[in-house]
């Protein structure tokens, strides 16, 4: 549910974006921290959609995407979990879904917290168990 307030420019109404509701915005935090990924890559999502090849095995290496060399489906798998908590999206073309990534409006929310620095957080243990544990849950209903 999205609120309106009047544009004080332009006197007609602006959309603004709901408010996220606190467990979700911490299960999508300890997903980010949890994932291979550097916040280089969630800048350059944040910009434009970033394929798939790009991120994973050595490109990603290459281009500061990855944390450590990840294969195509473990990087792939790591990104459709970031589309399950609603940090990440899956550009569409007029052909339909493509290979590239970008930030929905949760995921540039969560890149303002660390968008000057080259890593997130690492992960604590308890993260670690908590994003695995949300993971089984979520896919016990798909």
């Amino acid at each position: 549910m999205s609120t309106e307030i009047l544009n004080p420019q332009l006197n007609t109404p602006k959309p603004e974006f709901a408010e996220y509701e606190a467990q979700i915005l911490q299960r999508a935090e300890i997903a980010l921290r949890c994932a291979p990924f550097t916040v280089k890559l969630f800048a350059d999502m944040a910009k434009l959609g970033v394929n798939l090849r790009a991120i994973a095995g050595n490109e990603g290496i290459k281009n500061q995407y990855l944390t450590s060399s990840s294969s195509l489906i473990i990087t792939e798998n790591a990104l459709l979990w970031l589309i399950q908590v609603g940090v990440l999206r899956r550009e569409v073309d007029g052909q339909g879904i493509t290979d590239s990534f970008r930030l929905t409006p949760m995921g540039h929310l969560l890149l303002d917290r660390w968008q000057n620095d080259l890593r997130f957080p690492i992960a604590s243990f308890s993260d670690r168990l908590q994003n695995f544990w949300a993971q089984i849950q979520i896919s016990r209903f798909l």
